[in-house]
């Protein structure tokens, strides 16, 4: 448990370290493709939360979802590809394949659901090949690109604030 913590402390500064080198990239295209980066341990609405999106004309072919769980389990049933903490080494890379092969997709929009800073979801973030990124304000403000004041139980005010945004960048 004490190891969780310093590896996790550690991930985080070589995270932060290597932020200050973050170019910031416009996107220019109408968002096509989207990104669901979901953390599962304070979430649970994550139908919801698709249904939203599709509601908001996103095509649901066009939406792919990772969930993040902080007790991972194998044995478990996901409807979508799991990942958790271990699947993070002490140098700050993923070993996941599925969440490397989410990561290099390239993903007109990444809408990165989750609120408490945990190493290894700020880690996709940052790795992420999506042209624009959305998250909560609450989350170190260079990992996004567009983030939104709220908490993550209010799925519908996130969504609304979303779109309203979008449509002012002329992104839709």
């Amino acid at each position: 448990m004490f190891l969780n913590y310093i590896k996790d402390f550690s991930v985080k500064k070589i995270l932060k370290n290597s932020l200050h080198n973050v170019k910031s990239s416009s996107l220019s295209t109408s968002i096509q493709t989207v990104g669901l980066l979901i953390d599962a341990s304070y979430f649970s609405e994550k139908e919801a939360l698709i249904n939203e999106l599709i509601a908001n004309g996103i095509a649901a072919d066009n939406i792919k979802v990772i969930v993040y769980k902080d007790k991972f389990k194998k044995s478990d049933a996901h409807p979508y590809p799991a990942f958790g903490a271990k699947h993070l080494n002490w140098k700050g890379e993923i070993t996941d394949s599925q969440v490397n092969d989410f990561v290099n997709e390239n993903f007109d929009l990444l809408i990165n659901y989750y609120d408490v800073e945990k190493a290894i979801l700020m880690v996709a973030t940052h790795n992420s090949k999506a042209l624009f990124k959305v998250g909560f304000s609450s989350i170190d403000k260079r990992l996004n690109h567009l983030m939104i004041n709220t908490n993550a139980e209010n799925y519908k005010v996130f969504i609304h604030e979303l779109f309203r945004y979008l449509k002012i960048l002329n992104k839709l």
